[in-house]
């Protein structure tokens, strides 16, 4: 199988979707590997570190959409990318379907055979390949909400961990999930005192055995919701439904119940966001204010240390890649449910129900799909 990877062109993304080392893993098991020249510069990888790896460098994306049997890449396709794609041709990137029916419609307009990162599972039912940028995100969000909340960028002007006779930030971590605990976790190691919210008490009961008081715990009922953002200097939204929209969980009526120049750090906009006033960002332009409170919501938050997270990435996808190189996407979605959970969209025809729900679209089983 010939294997493409295009240079990103979402604003201020620096990741790349194939690492050389698993440009290298592809060569060995007899695949092509062609990477539009530069794709790899923003996270440290020059086009002769793939050169070395065994890949060909083409000169640019149009040329990877037209030769590659598979396009592997990080965020989801543009509208200039999506006209490239085509039937037959897989998609292996991510894709956040269920607030973008532009995107959805492109799709299955193109008939690609478009596989989601976000929602392939392992045998265990969590998500591997949102994991490693689930990480990288929660470990972010505190360290640029620190940065939002400084004066000079419209927040309160509160640092994070206090100094001696000053208390430090209270800060709110909705989502006790990947996302949560690095959030929480980060915060704390500021010197804040954090509260992590969750409904699952078992999620709950293991926060509190692992960190042992780093951080509260509260179950996340509405009521327990409002009155602890009323409290917070950050609050930060780490809430995942696999493959669905987010839920709005902070109203806009609720803003003005907060403290003038707090912070919302939304690490679920790639998803729609979990607070209703959100709305996605730049890294170039990442903040805005509404009702007085600071909103930081950039879709690509991992892109800010692209070498890191394109390393953790590609540690991630390097299998399933082969996998699908190798055995084709039919056979390789039939030996493993959990990459069969990633098949969003076929020749036309969508594949993932909570995408369905959440645009009002059909669609159908992928296992169907996968054995006709």
């Amino acid at each position: 199988m010939l294997i493409g990877c295009p240079k990103e062109i979402k604003p201020q993304e620096y990741r790349v979707g194939l690492t050389p080392a698993a440009a290298h893993e592809a060569v060995l098991r007899g695949h092509g590997v062609i990477v539009e020249t530069g794709a790899g510069l923003g996270a440290g990888f020059d086009d002769d570190s793939y050169r070395a790896a065994g890949a060909d460098i083409v000169t640019t994306a149009a040329d990877v959409f037209a030769r590659a049997d598979m396009v592997v890449k990080v965020k989801e396709p543009q509208a200039v990318e999506r006209a490239q794609l085509r039937r037959g041709q897989i998609l292996f990137t991510y894709l956040h379907l269920a607030p973008d029916p532009d995107q959805t419609r492109d799709l299955l307009a193109s008939g690609v055979t478009a596989i989601a990162y976000e929602t392939v599972t392992d045998a265990a039912g969590t998500l591997p390949l949102l994991a490693p940028m689930s990480e990288v995100a929660g470990r972010l969000a505190p360290q640029v909400g620190a940065w939002a909340l400084q004066k000079a960028n419209g927040g309160r002007g509160v640092l994070l961990g206090g100094v001696p006779g000053v208390g430090p930030a209270e800060v709110v971590v909705i989502g006790g999930g990947v996302v949560g605990t690095q959030a929480a976790r980060i915060a704390a190691g500021m010197g804040a005192d954090v509260t992590v919210l969750d409904r699952s008490l078992p999620r709950l009961r293991y926060l509190d055995d692992v960190y042992r008081g780093a951080f509260k715990t509260r179950y996340a009922s509405t009521e327990a919701t409002a009155d602890l953002i009323t409290r917070a200097d950050m609050v930060i939204g780490a809430v995942l439904i696999p493959g669905a929209a987010a839920p709005k969980l902070v109203t806009r009526a609720q803003l003005t119940t907060m403290k003038p120049g707090a912070v919302i750090v939304d690490v679920a906009i790639d998803q729609g966001g979990c607070f209703e006033t959100s709305r996605a960002t730049t890294h170039q332009d990442p903040i805005y204010e509404v009702d007085g409170i600071v909103h930081y919501c950039v879709a690509n938050m991992p892109g800010a240390v692209a070498r890191s997270s394109t390393l953790a990435l590609g540690n991630a996808t390097m299998p399933y890649m082969l996998a699908l190189a190798g055995k084709g996407w039919r056979r390789a979605c039939l030996d493993d449910a959990g990459l069969m959970a990633g098949l969003n969209t076929h020749d036309g025809q969508l594949t993932n129900a909570a995408v369905g729900a959440a645009l009002g679209l059909v669609a159908v089983d992928p296992a169907d799909i996968a054995a006709a």
